[in-house]
């Protein structure tokens, strides 16, 4: 069975950082690429960053492109985004995901708030 657990979430003032974890199991982690995407209150979920199965090609949303990094670990099974000069506009729940098998694997989400 497929589980995606995201983690590291919070409260944090504008400029601050957070990284965020996403652990997971039940699917073979190091052959697929990976997403983050968030959701604000009342708006669409939205993509945030993507990195390939080996590391070598990342891409990013340009509201965050500079700010954000997206990492993996295979050997843990393990997904990441450090977040760093957070802004308010970044509150969300944010969720990691993965797609294979004919459809998409989600986590159940991790609430950052960016507020002073």
């Amino acid at each position: 069975q497929v589980h995606l657990v995201e983690s590291g979430g919070g409260l944090v003032q504008p400029g601050g950082s957070l990284r965020l974890s996403c652990a997971t199991s039940g699917f073979t982690f190091s052959a697929n690429a990976m997403y983050w995407y968030r959701q604000a209150p009342g708006m669409e979920r939205e993509f945030v960053a993507h990195i390939s199965p080996t590391t070598n090609y990342h891409n990013y949303a340009d509201s965050v492109k500079g700010r954000f990094t997206i990492s993996r670990d295979n050997a843990k099974n393990t997904l990441y985004l450090q977040m760093d000069n957070l802004k308010p506009e970044d509150t969300a729940v944010y969720y990691c995901n993965s797609y294979f098998l004919h459809r998409a694997y989600w986590g159940q989400g991790t609430q950052v708030t960016v507020s002073s």
